[in-house]
C-alpha cells in the first residue's frame, strides 16, 4: 500500500505541517510560510525555485530526460481569519489566524513529495512543476495571479487534492466532470424614505422592501433553474438603521451565489435584477446592484479522471474510491486548469474517534494526520506513472 520511502518521510510531513499549524498566515500575506519552504527546497538535487509573486512559489523539478510531458501540482499555503479553538499542543500562535481548511496539510504532503522525487528523477521523464500557491481563501485568488505569471505555460496537466474531513481517512472522493461550484457575490443597496416608525405610510420602507427581495430570490432558484441542477442564492448580510423606531432611508444586502452551469451563472445577474427592479418599483423604493465573479468551478477531465481513480485503486484498493456529488465550496484552482486538462481530488482526513469530524473554516477544525501518507503516495505514484520513462 505504501512504499517504503514515503512511510519514512511520514514523520518529517507531519512535523512540517504542524509546524505550519503553529504559524498560520492570511491570504497575500504568507512571508514566513514562503521562506520555510524556500528553506527547505533550497539546494534539492534537479530542482529550481522561482517566485513569480510575492509570496508563494514554484519548485520545478526535472528528470534527467527531459523530452518528456510537463505536468503541475498545486498546494494552497493560506490561512483563514478565525480564532483557532481546537486546544491542539500546536495550536496556532497568530491569534485570530487558523489554519482551518487543511492547507497546511496540503503544504506539507507536496514539500515531502518534491523531496522524494527529487531523489528519483533519474526515473523521471520530463518536468513537474509544484505550486505552492498563496491566496486561495481570497478572491481574486493566488491561482489567478500564477497563470498570469505563466507558471501554466506548457503544462500538459494539472492535478490537485483537498483533505476533507467528510470523508474517512484514506478515502478519495472521485468525481469527472463539475466537481466544484462557481462561487460569485452580489451587493444590493435599496433606498427609500426614512420617517418615525409611528406614520409608515408617510415614508418608504427599505426594510420592508429588502424582506420582500430576499424572499422573492429563493423563486429563481425554485422557478427558473432546472430542479435536477444544483444552485443557491444566500443573502447573508443585512444591514439598515440604527434607531430602533426609526424606519432607515437605506438596506444593504451582500450574497452570495453557487452554480454549475456557465448558462444558469450568466443568467443570474439579470434575474436578481428583474426581482430587485419590479419589487422596488411596487414600493417605490430605488436600488443599485452589483454582481462580482468570483471562482470558476473545478472541471474534471474524465481521462485524467479514470486514470487517477485505477490509480488509487492500484495504491490502496477498491475502497479507497468514492464517487462523489458535485460539491458547493469554490476553489480557485480553476484558474489554473484555462489550458490544460486537469484533475482535482478530495482525500478523506475525517475520524470521529480522533475528533476530526468538524466542518472546514471552523474553529475547531481538526485534520486526522493519518492522512498525509496517503496524499503523499498519490502525488508520488502520479509523477512516477505519468513521468515513467
Amino acid at each position: 500500500m505504501f512504499s517504503e520511502e514515503v512511510l519514512k518521510m511520514e514523520t518529517s510531513v507531519i512535523e512540517w505541517r504542524r509546524y505550519l499549524h503553529e504559524n498560520p498566515e492570511l491570504s497575500f500575506e504568507e512571508t514566513g510560510t514562503t521562506e520555510f519552504l524556500l528553506s527547505q527546497l533550497k539546494d534539492l538535487p534537479g530542482v529550481t525555485v522561482t517566485r513569480p509573486a510575492r509570496t508563494g512559489c514554484v519548485a520545478t523539478l526535472k528528470g534527467t530526460d527531459c523530452a518528456g510531458k510537463c505536468i503541475a501540482f498545486r498546494a494552497d499555503i493560506d490561512a483563514l481569519p478565525i480564532q483557532e479553538e481546537t486546544g491542539l499542543p500546536f495550536t496556532s500562535r497568530n491569534a485570530g489566524v487558523m489554519h482551518a481548511c487543511g492547507h497546511d496539510g496540503h503544504t506539507a504532503m507536496q514539500l515531502g513529495a518534491v523531496k522524494l522525487l527529487s531523489e528519483k528523477r533519474h526515473m523521471l521523464k520530463g518536468e513537474v512543476r509544484f505550486l505552492f500557491q498563496h491566496a486561495e481563501e481570497k478572491p481574486p485568488g493566488g491561482a489567478e495571479e500564477l497563470y498570469k505569471a505563466g507558471v501554466m505555460d506548457g503544462v500538459d496537466e494539472l492535478y490537485g487534492l483537498h483533505l476533507s474531513s467528510s470523508f474517512p481517512t484514506g478515502v478519495f472522493g472521485v468525481r469527472a466532470g463539475a466537481l466544484t461550484s462557481a462561487t460569485d457575490r452580489f451587493e444590493i443597496t435599496i433606498k427609500g424614505s426614512e420617517g418615525h416608525s409611528a406614520f409608515p405610510e408617510l415614508c418608504v420602507d427599505p426594510v420592508v422592501t429588502a424582506a420582500e427581495v430576499i424572499v422573492s430570490l429563493q423563486t429563481i432558484v425554485s422557478r427558473k433553474i432546472a430542479a435536477v441542477e444544483p444552485a443557491v442564492i444566500s443573502v447573508c448580510q443585512i444591514n439598515g438603521g440604527n434607531v430602533y423606531n426609526v424606519i432607515p432611508e437605506e438596506v444593504h444586502l451582500t450574497g452570495a451565489t453557487r452554480t454549475f452551469s456557465h448558462k444558469t451563472r450568466e443568467n443570474l445577474p439579470g434575474w436578481i435584477e428583474q426581482i430587485l427592479h419590479g419589487v422596488c418599483n411596487a414600493h417605490g423604493a430605488s436600488y443599485s446592484f452589483d454582481f462580482q465573479k468570483g471562482y470558476a468551478s473545478v472541471i474534471n477531465d474524465p481521462i485524467l479522471t479514470g486514470q487517477s481513480r485505477d490509480r488509487i485503486i492500484h495504491c490502496f484498493g477498491d475502497n479507497a474510491v468514492l464517487e462523489i456529488n458535485p460539491l458547493m465550496p469554490g476553489e480557485d484552482f480553476s484558474a489554473l486548469q484555462v489550458n490544460c486538462p486537469a484533475f482535482f481530488v478530495e482525500l478523506g482526513a475525517g475520524d470521529p474517534e480522533k475528533g476530526c469530524n468538524n466542518p472546514h473554516h471552523n474553529r475547531f477544525y481538526k485534520m486526522d494526520e493519518d492522512a498525509l501518507k496517503y496524499g503523499l503516495e498519490y502525488i508520488c505514484q502520479t509523477v512516477l506513472e505519468r513521468l515513467h520513462k
